[in-house]
């Protein structure tokens, strides 16, 4: 799923021209008429979708400022970019003051469009982040934080909120890397005991030996190596809320303590003489079917029922891919700010990959992916180069991926100059790409022949990316354009190759 781009605008001409360079760019756009329609729409559940909007500022009824101050007025955060036959300085700063975050003067290039709506994007990501990573640092995430377009994720959130009215135990289900203590600590904030403790526990990081002292606590000299007392997880969250991960990790001993605390509201540490009451809230997490280990005698039946009040299982990435170019934009941002690099989008291609792609690690895998592309990056696009790993498991992306020779040809061992023969560039079965330097006579090609050979080879290496091209060849794309066609090599306007031909390309 590619990212929706609203387009208001009441002229016909103008919706189709802005609608053809957004198909171009990779974006979906929505296209409407009036500004009533876009308040309407931006008001609704669907609105939820649209990463950006781009406004006529004169239009009949309903006109570009008269929306920007609807949207301030009920509270929808989007950025806009307005659209304006007159440039003029008192018209910017209206716009801009009214909460527009760029504007482009009519006819807008397509160029324009793809800056402004790549830093649109960027800057509402980067704001979002950063409110992100501060309620993060002060432990009051919201449900806010979890913006998602997948109607399997939104029940989730919606079960989780109705939770958070109540001191019910919740049970979260679900794969490692969906997120689940981050929703744990969701509902904690907009609890009842949003300003008290928040004690995590993985229990399946616990050495077996060490979970009830851990957990319930010790007398000093309740054990060898007990030099003073510990109180235990359920005594510091006395008061708070205490999340167990992996709850079905737990040892038979401990599940019993467990069942206790649950049901008598006290915790008796190891060396005590007297239990120890406790008042916490318990949200519980796993990623195992918990009704499977009770048939399987690996975990209590009766202590299941306790934890199984009111579960809520939250969706693998791959069941809700819709998700990805948002999430896949905001780590971007993120990591992007935290590495110092200048990288302000990621191409169509590559999030088409992404969002092909099965992702059994979920957003944890997803955010150390974006976070090693980031710092391979070397321009200010990601594309599907940076992903060599994801793209060598995905269907035909395959040739995106790093080549891995099983052995290195004889003459290309490090240190020794090959001589290649006339050869094509690549063939069928190669894991070296070589370049025939000598003709059918026996002598070097010209360099006009040895780099038309070399653009169209790369043009079909990148599958048509013009902008991948000329940045791995490393020159700009109008160098590139003007060096085609002194060349003869035949382009469409779209960038795509209408023809690649003579021999030395083989495409992948």
């Amino acid at each position: 799923m590619t990212m929706r781009v609203l387009v208001v605008d009441d002229d016909p001409v103008q919706r189709r021209l802005i609608d053809a360079m957004l198909k171009r760019f990779g974006y979906e756009p929505e296209l409407l008429d009036n500004g009533d329609a876009a308040v309407r729409l931006l008001e609704s559940p669907e609105g939820a979708s649209i990463a950006c909007m781009i406004l006529d500022l004169v239009m009949p009824d309903l006109d570009g400022l008269g929306v920007l101050g609807r949207l301030k007025e009920r509270g929808i955060s989007i950025p806009v970019i307005v659209l304006t036959a007159q440039g003029s300085i008192d018209t910017v700063v209206t716009a801009m003051r009214a909460g527009a975050v760029d504007f482009c003067v009519k006819p807008v290039g397509p160029e324009r469009i793809h800056v402004s709506v790549g830093n649109a994007l960027a800057q509402a990501a980067l704001a979002g982040e950063v409110r992100r990573m501060q309620r993060a640092v002060s432990d009051t995430v919201a449900f806010s934080d979890f913006s998602t377009a997948s109607t399997r994720m939104q029940a989730a959130l919606k079960l989780a909120e109705k939770a958070s009215t109540s001191e019910i135990p919740v049970l979260l289900e679900g794969e490692s890397g969906v997120g689940k203590e981050l929703l744990a600590r969701a509902i904690r904030a907009a609890g009842s005991r949003a300003n008290k403790a928040f004690v995590a526990v993985n229990c399946g990081a616990i050495p077996a030996n060490l979970v009830e002292s851990i957990l319930f606590g010790h007398e000093k000299g309740a054990f060898t190596g007990a030099s003073d007392r510990q109180v235990g997880k359920f005594v510091e969250a006395d008061g708070g809320t205490l999340f167990l991960d992996e709850i079905g990790e737990l040892p038979a001993e401990a599940q019993v303590k467990l069942l206790r605390a649950l049901q008598e509201g006290e915790v008796d540490p190891v060396g005590s003489r007297k239990p120890v009451k406790v008042n916490f809230r318990l949200i519980s997490a796993t990623n195992r079917d918990l009704l499977q280990c009770v048939k399987t005698d690996s975990f209590r039946e009766d202590l299941f029922y306790r934890l199984h009040i009111f579960p809520i299982t939250v969706p693998p990435l791959r069941e809700r891919t819709e998700d990805v170019p948002d999430l896949v934009r905001r780590f971007v941002t993120r990591f992007a700010a935290e590495e110092g690099k200048r990288v302000r989008s990621v191409s169509a291609d590559a999030i088409k990959m992404l969002t092909s792609y099965r992702w059994p690690g979920n957003v944890r895998q997803l955010e150390n992916a974006v976070f090693r592309a980031v710092v391979l990056a070397e321009s200010d696009e990601i594309g599907v180069a940076e992903f060599p790993q994801i793209a060598a498991q995905v269907p035909g992306f395959e040739g995106f991926s790093i080549p891995q020779p099983a052995s290195i040809p004889e003459g290309l061992q490090p240190g020794i100059t090959p001589l290649i023969l006339d050869a094509p560039a690549t063939s069928p079965g190669t894991t070296y790409d070589t370049l025939g330097l000598l003709g059918h006579d026996g002598h070097v090609k010209p360099m006009e022949e040895l780099e038309a050979t070399a653009i169209r080879f790369a043009i079909a290496h990148y599958r048509g990316r013009m902008t991948e091209v000329s940045r791995r060849l490393g020159i700009g794309r109008s160098t590139l354009y003007r060096k085609l066609k002194d060349l003869g090599i035949a382009t469409e306007a779209d960038g795509e190759p209408a023809e690649v031909v003579g021999s030395g390309v083989a495409g992948k």
